[in-house]
């Protein structure tokens, strides 16, 4: 769940700004994202925009049936899946790449993060990278999320996780005062 002021800030001009000068170059420095990435929780979808202009094509799992409805009128190209990414119904082994952009504290447990990192290393092709954000534990990220769902991950104990549920390679590094990015890949 998130408030309204949150999901304002994820579809404006200055969000999409910050993807684009933040999170597209890193996004383009660390992995090959293939022909078909499956992205986690896109929301409004400007991390979508990115993703389709890289050339893949993709795949979005939304919860909210709302942003998923929005996400389907705007982009047709990409398949939107209205679901629980744990859950929803998706070929198991098929993706090149899949992204997490600042969603995983949006979940509603440390335990559903850790299910769902097992269901994307199933998801993956072997050999393929699991890219992500989230948000660090800072005053201001704690106060944008008043009235969210807003279970912060440690950035200390992620590549722990990751490894736990089969990923190799994991890394964790900070990225800005608020934010830290990850990435792991599954075993080819």
């Amino acid at each position: 769940m998130m408030n309204e002021g949150h999901l304002i800030y994820l579809a404006s001009p200055e969000w999409a700004a910050s993807l684009r000068t933040e999170l597209l170059p890193w996004i383009q420095e660390t992995a090959d994202l293939g022909d078909h990435v499956l992205e986690i929780g896109p929301g409004p979808g400007l991390t979508t925009d990115l993703l389709l202009e890289l050339g893949a094509s993709v795949t979005a799992v939304e919860i909210d049936a709302d942003l998923a409805a929005k996400l389907r009128d705007r982009l047709p190209s990409v398949k939107v899946v209205r679901g629980d990414a744990i859950t929803a119904e998706l070929p198991g082994g098929q993706y090149s790449a899949i992204t997490c952009f600042s969603m995983l504290h949006h979940m509603e447990s440390p335990d559903d993060q850790d299910r769902l990192f097992a269901r994307l290393y199933k998801l993956l092709r072997p050999g393929a990278a699991l890219l992500g954000t989230d948000p660090l534990d800072t005053e201001f990220i704690r106060e944008a999320h008043i009235d969210d769902t807003c279970v912060l991950v440690d950035p200390d104990t992620l590549a722990d996780r990751l490894h736990a549920a089969g990923f190799i390679g994991a890394r964790v590094v900070q990225a800005g005062e608020h934010q830290f990015r990850f990435t792991a890949t599954r075993p080819a």
